[in-house]
Formats: C-alpha cells, structure tokens, sequence
C-alpha cells in the first residue's frame, strides 16, 4: 500500500515539475514566436491536431442549403477569387506561394484540396480560427 501512495505521490510530483517547466519556459519567453521561422514538428502537429478537432467538434455537419446551380457557384468563384485566393491561392495557378511564406502555412486549397467537409469549411469561414490569420466573415 505504501509502495503505491509513493508511486502516486511521484506521478503527481512529475506531473508538476513538467507543468510548472512548461509555463516557466513560456512565461521566460523562450518560445520562438517568429512568423518568418517555422514551427517545430511538435508545434505543428499539436495546434494542426487541436484546430481540426476544434473545427470537428463545433461544426454542424449540415447540408448545403444554397443549391449548386450555374449562379450560385459562379457568385461563389467570385466571393473565393475575391475574399479568399489572396490566401489560399488562385485556381490555375500552382506557383502560388503566398500560404507558405505565413505560420501557419495556409492551405493553398487548388493545390492540396481540403480534409475539411463542406459544412466544416462553411463554419471555418464563418468563424475564423483564432491566431492564424484566418478572420471571421459573419454570415
């Protein structure tokens, strides 16, 4: 019983020094913050992990209300060649680099595409994600 309260107790004690090694490492300031490095592979793979869990969990998986007539999507290649290609590239255009000179590197969505479903990225444009650049439209 006693051999287990000691394990117990270490786990815990562990635990501590990591969590207050964490915040003394970020509160120092010797996080590198800057947008012209990139991140680290832990970095990446955590905040990329957190925002499409993030972006699973509160996006509705709804059908598409606006049906996908001739108008509708050539008012939608308008809206992304205005609002969003500035970013995530131009259709046609495969040397565009913008995304990969910004941290987080952008999706440059005629490129690679996209794993996000359609309601997930309707909900992405809506709402933004927070400390990547990508701004909340509204509606």
């Amino acid at each position: 019983m006693k051999s287990m309260k000691n394990f117990l107790l270490g786990v815990l004690a562990a635990l501590l020094v990591v969590a207050a090694g964490t915040f003394a490492y970020l509160r120092l300031g010797l996080a590198e913050v800057r947008a012209d490095l990139p991140g680290s592979q832990l970095e990446s793979f955590l905040m990329s992990t957190a925002v499409h869990a993030s972006v699973r969990r509160h996006a509705p998986e709804v059908s598409n209300p606006i049906q996908p007539t001739n108008e509708n999507l050539i008012a939608g290649g308008k809206m992304y060649l205005g609002e969003c290609a500035g970013c995530h590239g131009t259709p046609g255009n495969t040397e565009d680099e913008t995304g990969d000179s910004l941290y987080p590197p952008i999706p440059q969505f005629p490129k690679v595409g996209t794993e996000y479903t359609e309601a997930q990225v309707f909900w992405v444009a809506k709402h933004g994600i927070r400390r990547a650049g990508m701004f909340a439209n509204g509606k």
